[in-house]
């Protein structure tokens, strides 16, 4: 079991840079930061881009691997980002990997960009070309490519990236489709859960979700017939209770995942107050106790 750290782009560089220094250094295996325009209850406050700030954390961090918590179709178009993408994996020398997934249903993302909403079906159809693009254009040297949403004509990726045939892509789905391209395109999958959890504080029935979509995607994985092995990240910012509340949550969440075929957790990083709010130390401890354990 692999332990990840999620930290939002809210703080400027001369507070953000000791947490990525950290998160190395406590022996985290990856970090990650959240690629949106705002985000929920945070909209209004501070936000950076993720991109810049993983190329300002690659540059103070030399082994932890770096990504997005997830890209998406929202308001980014392949073409223009796979060349970001390329020059992060140059810049931090190959340890870069691409989170996506389809985005939020009628999200800050969305709306702030004046677009109109899109049904599931639509939503799926869109993030279908918009990783199928991205693998194209970090995989081939030119790239004329023509879909509902997206298009590239003679698009170059000179020199590419660092990892071949391309950065590693971790795939967000809960759907069928999603987990196809998961199954199909990923070098991990990633969920939140799913079902009914949505509708609910109870950390049993967020528990019961995840459990399904973790079935959900072995179905996936089966019925591509895929034979290379696929990471599973679960992204404990979801859960209904702060899983860094104390050591006692984090290391049942760890237990209750493994015990689910997960071989990643995400958990976000302690902040003073709202969401996500709670202690700073509870972090050093996973960090003494228990990854130490892991790395056994």
């Amino acid at each position: 079991m692999r332990v990840g750290i999620l930290i939002h782009p809210e703080h400027r560089w001369w507070i953000a840079e000791p947490k990525w220094r950290a998160v190395e250094e406590y022996g985290f295996h990856h970090a990650w930061t959240s690629d949106h325009l705002g985000w929920r209850t945070l909209v209004d406050g501070p936000w950076f881009g993720a991109m810049p700030t993983l190329t300002a954390a690659a540059t103070v961090t030399t082994k932890i691997r770096l990504g997005t918590w997830v890209a998406s179709p929202q308001f980014r178009h392949p073409v223009s980002f796979a060349r970001e993408i390329i020059t992060l994996d140059d810049v931090c020398d190959g340890r870069f990997t691409l989170g996506v997934g389809s985005g939020g249903s009628g999200d800050y993302d969305q709306r702030v960009m004046g677009g109109e909403p899109l049904s599931a079906k639509e939503k799926g159809v869109r993030f279908g070309e918009f990783v199928e693009l991205l693998d194209q254009l970090l995989r081939h040297d030119r790239t004329s490519w023509s879909g509902e949403y997206f298009e590239a004509v003679e698009a170059r990726n000179a020199p590419g990236c660092v990892q071949k045939p391309r950065v590693p892509f971790l795939i967000a789905a809960n759907g069928p489709k999603g987990m196809r391209l998961a199954a199909r395109h990923g070098t991990g999958w990633a969920t939140i859960g799913g079902g009914e959890w949505q509708e609910s504080d109870d950390m049993t029935a967020w528990w019961r979700g995840v459990a399904e979509v973790a079935r959900k995607f072995d179905d996936a994985v089966e019925a591509d017939g895929r034979t290379v092995p696929i990471d599973r990240y679960l992204g404990l910012d979801a859960a209904p209770q702060y899983v860094l509340s104390s050591l006692e949550a984090f290391t049942d969440a760890l237990g209750r995942a493994e015990e689910l075929g997960f071989t990643d957790v995400v958990a976000p990083w302690p902040r003073h107050d709202g969401i996500y709010a709670g202690s700073e130390s509870v972090l050093e401890q996973v960090a003494s106790d228990v990854l130490p354990a892991l790395s056994r």
